[in-house]
C-alpha cells in the first residue's frame, strides 16, 4: 500500500502508511524515520521534505489514527439500533474492539504528547463522545448536574477496560465477550451518573490538549488597542 501510493505521487501518505505498518510488527518505538523511507523506496532526505523528525510523523500519523477512530465512534452511534443510553454503550463498544484489535497503533496514541496543541483531528472521538452526552442531557436521560464533566467519566471507564485488556491485565476470549462487558461497564457508569441530580462544588475540572485548544480557540480576541500587559477583561481571561 506504501509504494502504491508513493508511486501514485501521494509519498507523505506512503510515509504515514509505512510507519504504520511498523508500529504494528514493532511497536511504537521500535523504528525510525530512515526506515520508514526504506519501505517506501526513497531516500531519508526526501522522507525529512515532508516530515522534519520521527515525532513529527509520530504526531502527524497520531491525528490520523485518532480521526479514523472518531469515524468509527460516529458511524457506531449512528448505527446504533438502540436508544438513549443503548448509544452510549456502541460507543463504548466501538472504542474497545478498536483497541483490542489493533493494539499497538491503539498504544501509540493512548501514550502522552502524541498530538500537540496545534493538531487537527476531525472528528475527534472526544467530542463524539461530548455530542452523545449532550444528546442523553436533552432527551432527560442524564440530568444536567451530572453533565459536566461526564465525557472524562465514561472516557476513563472505557480507557480503562482497554488498556487492562491490550496490556494482558485482563483476559476475554472473544469479541463478543468484550462488547458484553462494555456494555456492563458503560451502563454501570451512567447509572451513576443519572444519580447526580446536583453538581458537587468542589469537583474538578479535567482538561486535555484537545478541549484546552477548543477553548482557547472560543476565547474572544482582545482588541487591537487592548495593552498587552495590564489587567484584562475578564471574558478574554477565562479563555486562559
Amino acid at each position: 500500500m506504501a509504494k502504491e501510493r508513493y508511486h501514485h505521487g501521494d509519498l507523505r501518505g506512503a510515509l504515514l502508511d509505512a510507519a504504520e505498518t511498523l508500529v504494528r510488527e514493532r511497536g511504537a518505538d521500535g523504528w525510525s524515520l530512515r526506515e520508514v523511507s526504506a519501505r517506501v523506496g526513497v531516500s531519508p532526505s526526501a522522507a525529512y521534505h515532508h516530515f522534519g523528525s520521527r515525532d513529527a510523523l509520530v504526531s502527524v500519523l497520531s491525528e490520523v489514527v485518532l480521526a479514523r477512530l472518531g469515524n468509527r465512534l460516529r458511524d457506531a452511534v449512528e448505527a446504533a439500533q438502540e436508544q438513549g443510553p443503548g448509544r452510549l454503550a456502541a460507543c463504548g463498544r466501538a472504542y474497545v474492539t478498536w483497541a483490542v484489535e489493533d493494539a499497538a497503533v491503539a498504544r501509540l496514541v493512548f501514550r502522552g504528547g502524541a498530538t500537540t496543541a496545534q493538531s487537527t483531528i476531525s472528528p475527534h472521538p472526544h467530542d463524539v463522545l461530548t455530542s452523545e452526552l449532550d444528546r442523553l442531557t436533552e432527551s432527560g436521560h442524564l440530568p444536567p448536574g451530572a453533565r459536566p464533566g461526564a465525557e472524562f467519566v465514561v472516557w476513563a471507564a472505557i480507557h480503562g477496560l482497554a488498556v487492562l485488556l491490550i496490556d494482558g491485565l485482563v483476559h476475554i476470549d472473544d469479541r463478543e465477550g468484550v462488547e458484553r462487558q462494555t456494555d456492563r461497564l458503560v451502563f454501570a457508569t451512567f447509572n451513576g451518573l443519572a444519580r447526580e441530580t446536583a453538581p458537587e462544588p468542589d469537583r474538578p475540572t479535567p482538561t486535555t490538549t484537545h478541549t484546552r485548544r477548543l477553548t482557547q480557540s472560543r476565547a474572544p480576541s482582545l482588541a487591537p488597542h487592548t495593552p498587552s500587559s495590564g489587567p484584562r477583561p475578564e471574558a478574554a481571561a477565562e479563555g486562559l
